[in-house]
């Protein structure tokens, strides 16, 4: 009787062990937000979760979601593709993961390969309607942009000072959206992330200068925003979501970032 109840005190051990490694292992990290930091989170995330056996899941709500997400509890961490306002910050925490270039892309079959900053806000405020104004051929110009709320809508307005002033033709919901909209039409022109840009657009140089890791980081080129992490000021982090956000900001992540087409601060 002695032995039977022995086995099966080691039994019993045996399965709580195996409940707390499978309960270990399931853990996850929950982040939300930006459609433009997919690249890069997805990538950080696939490396991390190599690593450590902990599962980070990804929503790709915008900007402006994922801080309301993080805000009211219902992520671990939100991503913004903007820098975050003051009212944001009385809650929340700051902490720039990267740099990104916001590319002004057009149409493969568009003539036109350069534009200035100042021809960029007088397409998109109306003030230029016809691409032979700057170039182009004579044709109608189709502005696609990205609906309010996104962290490079609020980016591209705030630098090319024409916020609250653009003449969309069309206001999409992702970067990926944008792409395809542009990519399908001959006389669109749109803004999308520089870790998001595909062969399948044309990405133009502003005021001669090509979005590149090294140009974003000289500063040189001017259309560019932070990748931002927003997390609950004042409140720890669960381990897991410590452990991934201590990853990411750290230099062992720099090459990860770059490789998904970002500038590491690190």
């Amino acid at each position: 009787m002695k032995k039977i109840l022995t086995v099966m005190l080691v039994a019993l051990a045996a399965a709580c062990l195996f409940a707390n490694g499978a309960k270990e292992t399931a853990q996850t990290v929950s982040t939300d937000g930006s459609t433009s930091m997919e690249s890069v989170i997805l990538s950080l995330s696939e490396v991390f979760e190599d690593e450590t056996g902990i599962v980070v899941t990804y929503n790709p709500t915008g900007s402006g979601s994922g801080i309301t997400a993080v805000s009211e509890g219902r992520a671990d961490i939100g991503l913004a593709s903007r820098a975050l306002k003051d009212s944001e910050k009385e809650t929340l925490t700051e902490t720039i993961l990267a740099l990104d270039g916001i590319c002004i892309i057009v149409n493969n079959a568009n003539p036109v390969s350069d534009l200035t900053l100042d021809q960029i806000a007088a397409l998109y405020t109306g003030s230029i309607t016809n691409w032979s104004e700057v170039g182009g051929n004579d044709a109608p110009v189709v502005l696609i942009g990205r609906e309010a709320g996104s962290g490079t809508r609020d980016g591209f307005e705030s630098i090319s000072g024409t916020e609250d002033a653009c003449k969309y033709s069309q206001e999409l919901t992702s970067t990926g959206a944008v792409i395809t909209a542009v990519a399908s039409n001959e006389n669109a022109i749109g803004y999308a992330s520089l870790a998001s840009v595909s062969d399948s657009v044309k990405a133009l140089t502003v005021n001669g200068v090509k979005a590149s890791e090294e140009t974003v980081k000289s500063g040189d080129y001017v259309v560019q925003r932070p990748f931002v992490l927003a997390t609950r000021t004042g409140e720890a982090l669960s381990e897991s979501a410590q452990k991934f956000f201590d990853y990411i900001t750290s230099s062992d992540a720099s090459q990860v970032i770059a490789d998904a087409g970002a500038v590491p601060l690190k």
